[in-house]
């Protein structure tokens, strides 16, 4: 019996097959390797046309895979393209030019949040889309001789044909949105810096000798960082990963040690900033380790268009001078809000383990207006910590920090935390254990939770210590042994003060209070020592 198809089936069948083979030959011919266009990995030679004609290839294609197999590269700056993945195998490594010519001509870029026209970042992207650089490879910066000419170690002259072009170019940037850089003229050029891209992943390479900021993704849609080692010596802002106003962003399984920040989280500085009105959002920063630096996750000070719903979790820091610092001035505006870091290990922190520092500039208090910048609902737990200091919180007069609890930690540190210019700042289940003055001291604060606290304070000390603060509800707290005061009450506007279902019995002096604290403490369901008989 003879079968007869019809004949739209017929035709269905045979554009699937014609499809399929089609998909077929793409895959087949999808990885160009820049070897075959000119490169040389014995490093006798810059590879950068080499390379930019493999890149071209594959755009030309519809995208494609770029690969570098094993050897030594020297290459000036390299643009992608839409669809283009960089594969950098294991046994290559990328040295970039330190010949500060080979990344002219200026290209549109981004420094502290303010567009200008400078050196071509060494892997740079202007709105291209499914962008990736992966491999187990090195890309190696060579950034020594920018960080000297930058410092002026170098400089034979302060008017190098280099800052007579950036001048050229940047004439119509106002100076007092970049105070002093407009003078000096020279910016170094970022690592990698993607501008308005979408779906970007770096993975699994390594990193090192950045001339300036290492992933600098700007204005990007989808980021993902992931497996990546960056390694930067003692060097001028050198920092490792800094998304500027990006969204939905993932950084994992990193290891950073770097000359300036490790991870820093920014959005616009000033009235650049507030202009654009881009906030950075949704991010997650997950297992990574940070050595050296100078914060382990920063935030700010350049946030002006806003900073909202941000994760870190499963992260140790070791040896960087700040753990977690969100920082701004007022000038800024912009909004810090809706921050969680949770299970998180710090030892070896050289100043405060956590910041909240609303004055990061020195200035007088000022109206409440658009300049005014905003910290709220921030929340750590879970933390395990030694360091100089416990923590800062520094508001403003006028707009202090709102909503930040602390729950789960367990903190070593020379000096404990101090609290000033907040409103609504809750401990939980905290234990802090200080070398010179009280676990926690707070200032011309508002609305202080402190329950289950606990630490070791040196002899004098009091555990805890209120200047001109108003409603605090202290309770569930167990002082150590040998602690001699635990609430030391100072302030004529201290008010509010109650006490509930705390064991103070084995203290000499319970409570202190300064001549000028007129308000009595509110004090019930605690053990207190007996009063001594009366003869």
């Amino acid at each position: 019996m003879t079968h007869t198809f019809p004949a739209s089936l017929r035709r269905s069948f045979l554009g699937l097959l014609l499809l399929l083979l089609g998909t077929s030959a793409a895959q087949a011919q999808q990885y160009y390797n820049v070897l075959k266009y000119g490169a040389r990995n014995d490093s006798t030679k810059l590879s950068t046309e080499g390379i930019r004609k493999a890149i071209a290839a594959a755009s030309k294609a519809g995208g494609g895979t770029v690969y570098f197999p094993a050897g030594k590269y020297r290459t000036g700056p390299i643009h992608l393209k839409s669809n283009i993945t960089i594969d950098i195998d294991a046994g290559a490594i990328l040295y970039f030019s330190d010949n500060f010519d080979d990344y002219l001509p200026m290209v549109p870029t981004r420094y502290e949040g303010i567009d200008i026209t400078s050196f071509s970042p060494l892997f740079y992207a202007y709105k291209a889309e499914n962008i990736t650089i992966k491999g187990r490879g090195i890309i190696d910066g060579q950034g020594k001789k920018w960080w000297d000419f930058a410092e002026g170690k170098s400089r034979a002259s302060q008017d190098s044909k280099w800052q007579q072009e950036f001048f050229r170019l940047n004439k119509d940037i106002l100076k007092p949105d970049l105070p002093g850089v407009i003078e000096r003229g020279f910016m170094r050029p970022p690592f990698i810096q993607p501008m308005y891209c979408k779906n970007v992943r770096i993975e699994g390479i390594t990193i090192r000798n950045s001339p300036f900021w290492t992933v600098n993704p700007e204005f990007c849609d989808n980021v993902t960082v992931t497996g990546v080692t960056i390694n930067n010596p003692k060097s001028p802002n050198t920092d490792g990963i800094n998304p500027e106003s990006c969204r939905n962003v993932h950084i994992s399984d990193c290891h950073i040690s770097v000359g300036d920040d490790c991870i820093t989280i920014k959005s616009g500085k000033d009235r650049a900033g507030r202009q654009m009105n881009v906030p950075a959002e949704n991010y997650t920063i997950t297992n990574c380790t940070m050595l050296s630096g100078h914060g382990g996750v920063v935030i700010g000070s350049e946030m002006s268009g806003g900073v909202k719903k941000i994760t870190i979790s499963n992260c140790v820091f070791d040896g960087t001078d700040r753990g977690i610092r969100i920082k701004t001035a007022r000038g800024r505006g912009g909004v810090v809000e809706d921050i969680r870091v949770d299970n998180v290990v710090m030892k070896n922190i050289r100043e405060q383990i956590i910041v909240l520092d609303m004055q990061y500039a020195n200035s007088q208090p000022e109206p409440v207006s658009e300049r005014t910048p905003r910290f709220r609902n921030i929340h750590f737990s879970n933390i395990t910590a030694e360091g100089n200091q416990a923590g800062l919180l520094n508001g403003l007069s006028e707009m202090p920090i709102e909503n930040v609890t602390f729950s789960n930690l367990n903190l070593d540190a020379k000096q404990g935390f101090t609290v000033r210019e907040a409103r609504n700042v809750a401990f939980h289940n905290v234990q802090v254990n200080t070398q010179i003055g009280p676990a926690v001291r707070a200032e011309n604060a508002q609305q202080l939770r402190l329950d289950g606290l606990r630490g070791q304070v040196p002899a004098g000390a009091p555990l805890v210590e209120l200047g001109n603060v108003a409603e605090a509800f202290v309770y569930n707290c167990f002082p150590a042994l040998g602690t001699d005061t635990f609430l030391k009450l100072k302030g004529a506007d201290t008010r509010g003060i109650v006490l509930q279902n705390n064991y103070l019995k084995a203290l000499k002096t319970p409570i202190t209070k300064g001549e000028e604290v007129k308000q009595p403490v509110e004090v019930t369901a605690t053990e207190v020592p007996a009063a001594p008989e009366r003869r």
